[in-house]
């Protein structure tokens, strides 16, 4: 990459600038995750403030942690060729990007204290796992960890916020855990030949698309166990259900990856799909008891 190409990169200002934006905060996953811990929220007990308070404080790390992500890949999404990133095709700067991300940190500390002293740092502490991700960890073998922490940190971010600050249920966490590795590995798993191609050396890089592809199910796969038979109370016929439906769509990934491209990452999709509805059903049980 040469100076004078990377000097041109991110000239658009005004309404190109704040769409560029908005393409650079990973909007799918920025909705997605906001999306299910505000619901998680609702079905544990948080009342109509505390779940808007949630999904302030979550939506504003998880704009934080995207618009990083972008800013610091700058340079290699463009020795990449990635001309999709709003950064790379001048849609707006590497500055703005860092401002922004800037400003919704600052916005997300105070919003996730006001769950109070507990909850507030059990969220700062995934968000700022992430960041060590964008920043450092995710061109090293420990680049699993960050997702790790801050999916596993979310279920205690709700529970933590409820009167008499309970703990979340250990079954929760590990399996908040899991989804956060099945979502790393889906998500580096397209651009592992441009990341090697730049010197990224994470954990899913060195495996390889191929071992990768056939891992992505498998810890969502033992998500979707955690939260069907980890709750104290018998599994009833629709924890069962769930479960086997999720060892169907694992076994159909495994037959079918080879033949497209595309089959294991919708595999993953529909799996997490089957523990996200199962993590939301136990409502009240996510905490400890």
């Amino acid at each position: 990459m040469t100076t004078s190409r990377y000097s041109r990169l991110g000239r658009g200002t005004g309404l190109g600038a704040a769409l560029g934006l908005v393409r650079a905060c990973h909007l799918g996953p920025t909705v997605a995750v906001t999306t299910l811990v505000t619901a998680l929220a609702v079905a544990s007990g948080r009342d109509a403030i505390g779940c808007v308070l949630v999904a302030a404080a979550v939506l504003t790390g998880q704009l934080s942690i995207g618009w990083c992500n972008d800013a610091v890949d700058a340079g290699r999404d463009v020795a990449a060729g990635r001309t999709g990133k709003p950064v790379v095709d001048g849609a707006v700067s590497v500055r703005t990007v860092w401002v922004a991300a800037s400003a919704a940190l600052a916005l997300c500390v105070p919003l996730s204290l006001a769950s109070g002293l507990a909850a507030g740092a059990v969220h700062l502490t995934g968000v700022a796992a992430a960041w060590a991700y964008d920043l450092r960890l995710k061109a090293t073998v420990l680049s699993w960890l960050p997702y790790a922490v801050g999916f596993g940190s979310l279920p205690g971010f709700v529970t933590l916020g409820l009167p008499g600050h309970p703990w979340p249920a250990w079954w929760a966490v590990l399996a908040a855990a899991l989804l956060g590795c099945g979502a790393h590995l889906a998500n580096v798993l397209p651009d592992i030949p441009g990341d090697l191609a730049t010197g990224v050396r994470g954990w899913p890089q060195r495996l390889g698309p191929a071992r990768v592809r056939v891992l992505i199910p498998l810890p969502l796969l033992l998500a979707t166990g955690l939260l069907a038979f980890g709750p104290p109370a018998s599994p009833g016929a629709g924890s069962w259900a769930a479960f086997a439906a999720a060892g169907a769509f694992t076994a159909a990934g495994l037959l079918l990856g080879r033949r497209s491209p595309r089959v294991p990452f919708a595999v993953a999709i529909a799996v997490a799909a089957v523990a996200v509805i199962l993590l939301l059903t136990q409502g009240t049980a996510i905490t400890a008891r």
